[in-house]
């Protein structure tokens, strides 16, 4: 068990969302009280989440009030199927905290993949439930993603460390991480409908794209307050395999104090991304 505890701070308040898996949207008057009695902007406002399921579903809900003060999101899911707030359990469900700084805040993503060539693929017989792809170019999923790697059906889930799918979002990239072989499909950490438009990413230079975020953060945050980030279980994988996670953390530790956690998704304003480092800095 781990505390991560912010004090200095303008106002703040926690809740949760019931029965996402159902409808989330139930209880978003809960939200909305909490929006209005911070009462925070884009400029100094974060909300910071957790969630137990249907994690694109929750986005959706959770934004359609924030973005009418342009309030950033940062969050993640786990595996345990279960969050609390203000002392209770919940299972179905996402926990949030509203936190208003005295001065600024500002939401970042980091993506260490780039498009892998022009393949360009058209989702079909997807199991939206299970997060399952059928077929991609009406072709079987698994075969389609062992052909381009040349790879064996065993070496699929942990090619998708150097080789996930990215779903192109207006001018973002969402990173979708294979889970595991179903059949000739594929399971993955998010969902994916049928004539969604997918393409093929490939890791980049990370330490350098890590640097990048870093100098990008400094550049727009002279004073540094904190930052709390969400990082990708694959992620953390991948860096500690290359012997890179000590490193990373030394990294992010020089712009003051740094604190978060490694979930199953990464939430960032209303997308739900794999693989994916999200963070909030505050002034």
């Amino acid at each position: 068990v781990s505390v991560i505890a912010y004090y200095g701070i303008a106002g703040a308040a926690a809740n949760v969302l019931e029965n996402v898996s159902l409808m989330p949207v139930k209880y978003i008057d809960r939200l909305e009280k909490d929006v209005h009695d911070v009462n925070g902007s884009g400029r100094d406002t974060v909300c910071i989440d957790f969630c137990s399921a249907n994690d694109a579903c929750v986005l959706t809900t959770i934004y359609s009030v924030l973005k009418h003060r342009n309030i950033p999101l940062v969050g993640g899911t786990g595996d345990g199927g279960k969050i609390s707030a203000n002392g209770k359990v919940y299972q179905d469900a996402v926990a949030y905290a509203l936190v208003k700084n005295n001065g600024r805040v500002k939401a970042y993503k980091e993506n260490i993949y780039h498009q892998k060539g022009n393949y360009r693929f058209i989702a079909s017989k997807t199991d939206k439930a299970n997060y399952i792809i059928g077929k991609l170019n009406g072709k079987s999923a698994k075969q389609v993603y062992q052909d381009i790697l040349h790879i064996t059906e065993k070496e699929i889930l942990t090619q998708t460390f150097k080789n996930p799918f990215g779903k192109i979002n207006g001018s973002e990239t969402c990173i979708i991480s294979i889970k595991e072989v179903n059949g000739n499909a594929l399971t993955c950490f998010r969902q994916v409908n049928d004539s969604d438009v997918l393409i093929m990413l490939e890791l980049g230079d990370y330490k350098a794209i890590v640097k990048n975020t870093i100098q990008t953060i400094r550049q727009d945050f002279p004073k540094i307050s904190a930052v709390f980030s969400v990082n990708c279980l694959f992620r953390y994988l991948l860096f500690t395999e290359n012997h890179y996670m000590q490193e990373y953390l030394n990294e992010m530790g020089t712009l003051g104090s740094h604190a978060g956690l490694v979930g199953y998704g990464e939430h960032y304003n209303n997308q739900f991304v794999n693989q994916s480092m999200t963070c909030v800095v505050f002034e």
